[in-house]
């Protein structure tokens, strides 16, 4: 074969530093719209970008060439410091780990929609029990205690 084919998509969720409560609704699309297009600067493409007042989720794909965790530090790194800049709250800042979970071309439909509602998602389930949910469903061990 001579080029390369691929589909590299991921459901990516990260929270802020100890869940604070900081990401209102005044700024919150703004800060969404920033992640978007700080992924394609990274060299990736956005597919989705959501969340609420305490954590976010991207649906984003990659190329091979490009690794994830480097473009989720890039990512928090940048947002962080536009959040300084642009909203002026200099308390801002997200927490160091993130989950990651592959996402196949038929459930894309399903992930972009799960991160359009985050809001109303959110009136029944705690980011916390969201997390939890996800790992376990995705057979990911992990400690309570470094969830925070």
């Amino acid at each position: 074969m001579s080029s390369t084919y691929s589909s590299l998509h991921y459901h990516v969720v990260f929270g802020t530093k100890w869940r604070g409560p900081l990401i209102v609704t005044s700024w919150r699309a703004r800060l969404h719209e920033y992640l978007g297009g700080t992924i394609s600067g990274l060299g990736g493409f956005s597919q989705g970008v959501g969340g609420t007042i305490d954590h976010v989720h991207l649906l984003l794909g990659l190329k091979p060439s490009r690794c994830l965790a480097d473009v989720i530090r890039e990512l928090k790194k940048s947002s962080s410091a536009w959040v300084h800049d642009k909203i002026k709250l200099s308390a801002f800042a997200w927490q160091e780990g993130y989950a990651a979970f592959t996402v196949g071309a038929p459930s894309r439909p399903a992930i972009q929609e799960y991160i359009a509602n985050q809001e109303e998602h959110h009136h029944n389930k705690s980011y916390l029990q969201e997390l939890e949910e996800m790992l376990k469903k995705a057979g990911i061990e992990y400690d309570p205690q470094y969830l925070d």
